[in-house]
């Protein structure tokens, strides 16, 4: 077996576990830093009543809290699932190197995890949108960003 799907095999028992255990569906997910596992998460959606509590996001919050740190550079994402929107935003923002993935969304579809709605609704423009957007602008949400540049804070 390779390094890789060693990783993703480990992924995997992490999502069976989790499955097994009633926590949620079943998926789950790994980061990996230097070959050691640095967060690991399974879904955990209906235990937790959380519906943002995707095997993703569950590992990428328990490898940054254990790193210290709001980015996950050096690092690589296993993940029993090609990730959801929600996820891949997270991704994104986490900014591991690499990511592996084994069902890809069509299998999650065949599995009941039709997440293809949220595609057509991100290519939509935002009034043509089943969910209602209005942009809401007030001068203090300007002055926020403003205070927070004149700050020049920076995250980790």
């Amino acid at each position: 077996m390779t390094r890789e799907e060693n990783f993703m095999c480990e992924a995997v028992r992490i999502g069976v576990q989790g499955m097994r255990n009633n926590m949620g569906g079943p998926f789950g997910c790994i980061i990996v830093e230097r070959d050691k596992i640095v967060g690991r998460g399974c879904n955990s959606v209906t235990s937790l009543n959380d519906p943002t509590a995707h095997a993703e996001m569950m590992a990428i919050r328990d490898a940054c809290h254990k790193l210290g740190r709001t980015n996950l550079t050096g690092c690589e994402l296993y993940t029993t699932c090609e990730p959801c929107p929600m996820c891949m935003g997270a991704i994104y923002w986490s900014k591991p190197d690499k990511v592996y993935f084994s069902n890809t969304r069509y299998d999650a579809k065949d599995a009941g995890f039709d997440d293809e709605f949220i595609y057509e609704q991100l290519e939509l423009p935002i009034n043509k949108r089943i969910l209602a957007m209005q942009c809401v602008t007030v001068e203090e949400a300007k002055k926020m960003f403003e205070e927070w540049v004149a700050n020049n804070k920076t995250l980790k």
